[in-house]
């Protein structure tokens, strides 16, 4: 366990010593990560603490299959959301890629949470990607048959082809589907 979170403040300060180092204009500005295959784009100034999960969590009673619980981290309260389950990517209780990591959500948008990711794939800068137009990202959409959620930011190509989804991390910490942890007991109102 001790060599695991040496491991992982090790990529938190090579990931800082880029961000410094890199020249002005190309900074990295997204932490690229995938959930059940997709590829995601978390802005950095959104995002926060990256976290091994390695204590377990204490469920809450009555929530959505999503919620996984809450974690104590550096003292305070998180609630643990799989991201993939979240977006309907992966059903519940599925079992937790060995790579998966917690990236908890900015401080500075008040809300105490931490998304599960399947894999970080290290940062990306505008340099790194292709915009796609709203045309495109719309067709995108209804090809693949899904709405697109408020969270949703733009749709990225990079080098290869692949597509990239951007995530509005403090719209998703926002959303009231999201903040509703807790699923209606059956027969209430």
């Amino acid at each position: 366990m001790a060599g695991k979170d040496t491991l992982l403040r090790e990529l938190q300060a090579r990931l800082a010593q880029r961000l410094h180092e890199a020249p002005a204009g190309q900074a990295p500005a997204w932490l690229a990560a995938e959930v059940a295959g997709v590829r995601l784009l978390l802005p950095l100034q959104e995002a926060g603490e990256i976290v091994e999960h390695a204590q377990p969590l204490l469920p809450l009673p009555h929530a959505r299959p999503w919620f996984e619980g809450v974690l104590n981290l550096r003292g305070h309260l998180h609630g643990v959301v799989d991201l993939a389950v979240f977006l309907g990517l992966r059903g519940a209780g599925a079992p937790h890629a060995p790579a998966s990591r917690l990236v908890a959500l900015n401080p500075a948008l008040g809300l105490h949470c931490a998304l599960r990711v399947d894999r970080l794939a290290g940062l990306r800068n505008a340099a790194q990607l292709l915009p796609l137009s709203p045309d495109e990202s719309a067709a995108t959409a209804s090809d693949a048959g899904t709405a697109r959620p408020p969270f949703a930011g733009d749709l990225y190509l990079d080098d290869q082809g692949r597509h990239w989804q951007a995530l509005r991390l403090a719209a998703l910490a926002r959303d009231m589907h999201f903040l509703n942890v807790v699923q209606p007991l059956p027969g209430a109102a």
